[in-house]
């Protein structure tokens, strides 16, 4: 899915899939990402305050919690992108007009 770390192609090259099937597309990548780093971030400061209970020193949470702040949404890149990409999948199957592969595209669900 990915060419680089950063770089997303524009179809997926088993069914050729539009990876960005409209304009703003990644805005739910960027929620799911600071969602995440924020998680990590609560997560790094509890855990920097209850083992540094006793000493009450600043440094060790303050350095944490920049490492933290400025890894997490790297290395987290491509796992939101992925997952928005599947949200929005489920949300909105794939239809003819996506131009994919005829063999990935359901069915119309009948109703009685």
């Amino acid at each position: 899915m990915f060419t680089s770390w950063f770089e997303v192609r524009d179809r997926c090259l088993r069914c050729n899939f539009p990876i960005r099937r409209e304009e703003g597309h990644w805005i739910g990548a960027v929620g799911i990402n600071t969602i995440a780093t924020l998680g990590a971030l609560l997560l790094t400061l509890f855990a920097g305050f209850a083992l540094t209970w006793d000493d009450r020193r600043a440094a060790p949470i303050f350095i944490s919690t920049f490492l933290v702040a400025g890894l997490v949404p790297l290395a987290f890149f491509g796992s939101s992108q992925t997952l928005w990409s599947a949200i929005d999948l489920a949300m909105r199957p794939l239809a003819p007009k996506d131009d994919a592969d005829p063999r990935w595209i359901p069915p119309p669900v009948r109703r009685r």
